[in-house]
């Protein structure tokens, strides 16, 4: 959820993306009235979201100051670890000696595609071929990732998931170090094959120490929820709720937060880029905003005074723009802390670090994480 194209964004191939307002001129204006009672439309000019006289949330945006654009990066630098070095990227494939140390490593007589492409687009061309011949389909994109699809009839989800843990462990590694090896498993028959959503990434652990390692070191209770614990490769979490839709992501927070004592919940909804950015899906896009609007009472609810909420996003993924890919962007900033400050404008944000040095300070543990707390603002002083 991005709300503007970052000053390098043209060296990414994302000039004039916009998330957030070219959603909302494309599709007449979202409806958005819990986000805007925060003070979402202080940020930027939304259509349909007009900015609060009085926020219930202090706002703002934050630059990447990471190297990359991926969800682990993205992660990372919100849980205060900036990757100055961009994992690298295979516009033109992986190599002929990567593949073979990916059949040698994990068994498989063959496979498909190893080319960049939409995810979608390339399970559609090479989905029949695949019940076939029983290879599994590779593919990149501008991102940093070996993405692997399979239909679950013909390579079962344990033995997708143990094709992509021999490809992170023994073949994507050093130079070939991506950021993240996904499974991508699908259904149905030809012509009407279908992701399912027993996704999941494999991550390259933290190359630095985050707001989840000082946290967990220092007693706080760490709870995930999503895909954030495949992000961290686990580390630093207590407990972690694989959930695997918005709507599921949603309740789990409630649930974890109801009656909870401190600690620090770390959510991840991934519906937004996963249904809609990466398939340029604007009005889909769009419904989900509203509904995740429409849900967002159920969550504020749970937030008492001397609590803190943070809203932001770790990456842009504009679905009007040509590429399927992530976006280079701003990221959108709402910090919602009842009985401390409200309607602070927090400005623009050297780096999505801020929010792991916020959380630390919140929680009166010492650290050298990466960027500069906003806590001071938020608690009015």
């Amino acid at each position: 959820m991005g709300c503007g194209e970052l000053p390098d964004a043209s060296l990414y191939g994302d000039a004039g993306s916009n998330t957030l307002v070219n959603t909302a001129r494309v599709t007449g204006g979202l409806r958005l009235p819990t986000l805007a009672g925060l003070g979402l439309g202080n940020i930027v000019p939304i259509q349909g979201v007009p900015p609060a006289a009085r926020p219930a949330a202090n706002f703002g945006r934050m630059a990447e100051r990471s190297k990359g654009k991926d969800s682990t990066t993205g992660h990372w630098e919100i849980a205060g670890l900036i990757v100055d070095k961009a994992f690298p990227t295979f516009p033109s494939g992986f190599p002929g000696g990567l593949m073979a140390r990916f059949l040698s490593a994990t068994g498989c007589r063959g496979f498909l595609g190893n080319r960049t492409a939409s995810g979608t687009d390339i399970m559609r061309e090479l989905g029949d071929e695949h019940l076939k011949t029983g290879f599994p389909i590779v593919y990149t994109s501008a991102d940093s990732v070996f993405q692997i699809a399979a239909h679950e009839e013909v390579i079962p989800v344990p033995r997708l998931y143990d094709i992509c843990t021999k490809t992170r462990t023994e073949v994507c590694t050093g130079e070939f170090g991506v950021g993240r090896v996904i499974a991508r498993p699908f259904t149905g028959p030809s012509g009407k094959f279908a992701r399912t959503t027993n996704r999941r990434d494999f991550s390259l652990p933290p190359h630095g120490e985050t707001l989840l390692d000082v946290l967990h070191g220092a007693g706080v209770r760490t709870a995930s929820i999503g895909k954030v614990d495949d992000l961290f490769d686990g580390r630093g979490l207590e407990d972690m709720h694989h959930s695997k839709t918005n709507e599921e992501g949603i309740a789990e927070i409630i649930r974890a937060a109801s009656g909870a004592g401190s600690g620090l919940f770390f959510a991840n909804l991934g519906d937004f880029d996963t249904l809609y950015g990466h398939r340029n899906d604007p009005g889909g896009f769009a419904g989900a905003l509203e509904r995740f609007d429409a849900d967002l009472p159920g969550i504020l609810a749970m937030v008492e005074e001397g609590d803190l909420l943070i809203i932001t996003a770790d990456h842009g993924n504009d679905p009007v723009s040509p590429s399927t890919d992530h976006s280079r962007e701003y990221v959108p900033l709402l910090c919602y802390a009842p009985g401390g400050a409200s309607g602070a404008d927090l400005g623009t944000r050297e780096t999505f670090a801020d929010v792991g040095k916020t959380a630390a300070e919140y929680f009166g543990v010492p650290n050298a994480l990466d960027g500069t707390s906003f806590l001071p603002a938020v608690r009015g002083a």
